[in-house]
């Protein structure tokens, strides 16, 4: 189960373009990448300036592509990916695999075509890398997405938010060494949806990986350090994250497509590069919909399991592109009495705590409309009687308005699902009946 695999795939149904001219990784691919964003094709660029290697970027580009890549449709995305997370199961180790097929005898990550994305990013940064760490023990695994900026041939700058593989590292730090890291590029869509999935700590997201791949993932050993990565991955960095050097990292442009700011963040030695023959690297664009979509689907997925447990029905959620994938949600439910609406709302605030704005609809409206949404705040939404607003809270240091030291921020929830004390057809948009003639003339008409 592999980015080969799932690309072959994708190539019979046409969803990739060919970028044949040649190109630099330094800014000329991220350009491409930001004009093919909005529910663009996967990009193929197979003449790299400097580079023998191909990149490849916009592959979790659509929620079609992901759920092509899970085996499930829309309806059933957020029960696939609940399921996985509840019942995790633990994939097959073998002693090979691809991405040992080249062992490079010197660690140079200037000869990858890592990218730089935007004007004012400190450097280039490998943005598609999925990090596997464990403790000394063996016991607690994890795999997360991070931000890695490239220092120099050797050295990478590791952005670690206080959570799971950052407290894997104040673990190592305490025993005096530093935290052995598989860094795999170039991996199946499903072990990057399952590396931005939050399930507890001491569960392995290659184990989440593994029931969306239906027991089909294989890992391997790392040669020179104690961690796993997939056996089919294009590109293996193994390092280990000091315990004791920090750098400045960044600036570099995160989900909101503003530049994040400055901190001190520890220092990834790389100490040996594997890869397989003729690999492709993977690029992933910060702040692209590719971005907010592998970020924003599991959050998605808990708002909906959360809600559920509070109405009758949960359609489906929408943790919007203008609302940066991360910020902004709209939520359709089938409600039963007034007031549920409200318990909605509290009970999306609850399961996402980086959200900002919530919205909560009827099942009629289509929260991936924009129009739709703005159209039920117009019909059905009144200030004084539907508005929730919450002061000094927790939200998300990415929100740039919010407190940037202590992340509190205020919050505010809508809703926008019609009310029971007026009559329904009061809310109900006027339809005009037509026969199967003139349907099918105005069919040809539009296809025209």
């Amino acid at each position: 189960m592999s980015l080969r695999a799932f690309i072959e795939q994708m190539g019979k149904e046409n969803q990739i373009s060919h970028v044949r001219d040649q190109v630099s990784t330094k800014f000329e691919i991220p350009y491409f990448m930001k004009a093919f964003d909005k529910d663009g094709p996967i990009l193929l660029f197979e003449n790299v300036k400097e580079h023998n290697s191909s990149v490849i970027t916009n592959v979790c580009g659509t929620r079609q592509r992901i759920c092509t890549a899970l085996g499930a449709d829309q309806a059933r995305l957020y029960s696939r990916l609940t399921e996985a997370w509840q019942s995790p199961r633990k994939p097959a180790v073998i002693s090979d695999g691809a991405c040992k097929e080249n062992h490079e005898k010197e660690v140079n990550l200037n000869t990858i075509p890592i990218l730089m994305h935007f004007e004012g990013d400190a450097g280039p940064y490998v943005t598609s890398g999925i990090v596997h760490a464990k403790s000394s023990d063996g016991k607690i695994e994890n795999v997360s997405i991070h931000r890695l900026q490239v220092l120099d041939e050797k050295h990478l700058a590791i952005r670690l938010v206080p959570r799971h593989l950052f407290k894997l590292w104040n673990m190592a730090k305490e025993t005096g060494k530093g935290l052995d890291v598989a860094i795999s590029i170039g991996v199946h869509p499903a072990l990057l949806l399952a590396a931005s999935s939050r399930v507890p700590f001491g569960v392995s997201e290659f184990d989440v990986a593994n029931v969306l791949l239906d027991n089909n993932l294989r890992l391997t050993e790392c040669e020179n350090v104690d961690a796993y990565a997939p056996a089919e991955a294009e590109l293996v960095l193994e390092g280990r994250i000091s315990a004791a050097k920090e750098v400045l990292e960044g600036p570099f442009v995160d989900i909101t497509g503003t530049h994040d700011v400055q901190r001190k963040q520890p220092v990834v030695e790389i100490v040996h590069v594997t890869h397989r023959s003729d690999y492709v690297y993977e690029g992933l664009l910060p702040s692209g919909a590719e971005h907010k979509l592998l970020m924003g689907l599991p959050h998605e997925a808990l708002i909906w399991e959360s809600v559920s447990k509070v109405v009758p029905k949960v359609h489906m959620v929408n943790l919007s592109i203008g609302g940066c994938g991360w910020l902004h949600a709209v939520v359709s439910i089938e409600k039963q009495v007034d007031g549920d609406g409200k318990n909605a709302l509290l009970a999306a605030f609850a399961a996402h705590p980086s959200v900002k704005h919530v919205v909560v609809v009827d099942s009629d409206i289509d929260v991936f409309d924009a129009s739709d949404v703005e159209w039920a705040l117009a019909t059905r939404f009144q200030a004084g009687e539907d508005l929730i607003v919450l002061e000094g809270v927790r939200g998300s240091t990415l929100d740039s308005s919010a407190n940037q030291e202590t992340g509190l921020t205020s919050k505010m929830g809508i809703d926008a699902t019609r009310p029971f004390t007026k009559p329904k057809g009061k809310f109900e948009r006027a339809k005009i009946p037509v026969n199967k003639r003139v349907e099918t003339m105005v069919r040809k008409l539009t296809n025209v």
